[in-house]
């Protein structure tokens, strides 16, 4: 588990404080219900610009504060407890993408506005339903080709971070650029996009794909330990409570021994996932392993919770007025996003020369 500074632990606290007055799951449910484009609520999303958490990996002679990956790790892991709807992770990853590039003009243009939550950002790397690292976009002349399958936090998005075949590039929304919303089960942001012969701002090569799709994993793995967390608290408040038989659910053994499985995946995974986070920080060479580990891990631990809390709950979990079915729906779409738990052991094994 991750020693926090004074200042990581005020910036937690401050991020669950708001998650939890602000954008409970209530909020969620209402957004859903009004079904806006961008599939989120803009309201919400000025005051995390506000609040400077948009900026938390922008350094800060571009407006940001840059407290780094664990601290931003700490606020998605917060907004995730709720299923808070926000493009904060995609807009962030995005911006350190633009802060590890080479173009000084996109950094000049862009991560001020980014860092204040004046624009939105995201990364659009995938072509194909499963996350390969397959990419056929091209660039000529200045212009980009290409279409990308599922772009999280799309329809919204002023920006994308675009993977070709020879790098990443920075393409505005705008000419040659077409957007099609993809309705999914957890009714976020999931686009179609197409570019054709879009103007394009060269970023890096694809080493630098490699690292900001590992940087991507790792904070939606601080997400799923968010919701992971939450399921499980939810689930044994509801246990404790509830009446069946006579006695309370929450006395029968077979059920606490299912709690203590779940207690203890829950611990692995923090550590794995914060030993990620950690491993971004510190520039360790061995980050696209603790990526790898931390998301096959949160997968496998966010996809039993879920079903857990969907179990656990009895019939009831099963309906739309209880938030399990929500927290798994959201979960199905996490676990498949930048690679399964599968691919990421399949990747370690790799990556360790097996």
């Amino acid at each position: 588990m991750a020693v926090l500074n004074d200042e990581q632990v005020m910036l937690r606290d401050m991020a669950r404080e708001w998650a939890d007055n602000e954008s409970p799951v209530t909020a969620f449910r209402k957004m859903r219900a009004a079904a806006p484009a961008e599939r989120f609520d803009r309201d919400a999303w000025g005051a995390i610009g506000q609040m400077g958490w948009a900026g938390v990996v922008v350094p800060e002679e571009f407006g940001g504060s840059a407290f780094g990956y664990l601290s931003l790790g700490l606020v998605v892991e917060q907004l995730g407890r709720n299923l808070a709807a926000s493009p904060l992770a995609s807009t962030a990853v995005a911006a350190s993408a633009i802060v590890e590039g080479s173009s000084d003009a996109a950094k000049g243009e862009w991560l001020p506005r980014l860092a204040a939550g004046e624009a939105i950002a995201t990364l659009a790397i995938d072509e194909g339903p499963v996350h390969d690292m397959t990419i056929a976009a091209s660039v000529s002349g200045g212009a980009l080709s290409g279409a990308k399958a599922f772009v999280a936090e799309g329809d919204g998005a002023d920006v994308f971070v675009v993977a070709a075949a020879d790098g990443l590039y920075l393409v505005p929304k705008g000419t040659g650029v077409t957007v099609s919303h993809r309705h999914m089960a957890d009714e976020r942001s999931h686009a179609q996009v197409v570019f054709d012969q879009a103007p394009a701002e060269k970023l890096g090569g694809p080493d630098l794909t490699a690292a900001v799709v590992d940087r991507a994993t790792v904070i939606a793995c601080a997400e799923m330990l968010g919701m992971a967390e939450s399921g499980f608290q939810q689930t044994l408040d509801y246990l404790k409570q509830r009446v069946q038989f006579g006695q309370v659910l929450s006395t029968f053994q077979a059920l606490q021994h299912r709690m203590a499985k779940m207690l203890t995946e829950l611990e692995l995974m923090r550590s794995a996932v914060e030993g990620a986070l950690e491993a971004i920080d510190a520039g360790r060479s061995d980050l696209a392993q603790a990526a790898s580990l931390a998301k096959a891990v949160a997968g496998d631990t966010l996809r039993l919770v879920s079903r857990e809390m969907v179990q656990l709950h009895g019939g009831v979990g099963m309906t739309d007025e209880y938030d399990a079915g929500l927290y798994m729906k959201r979960a199905a779409v996490l676990e498949t996003m930048w690679g399964t738990a599968s691919w990421h052991r399949d990747r370690f094994a790799r990556l360790n020369g097996y």
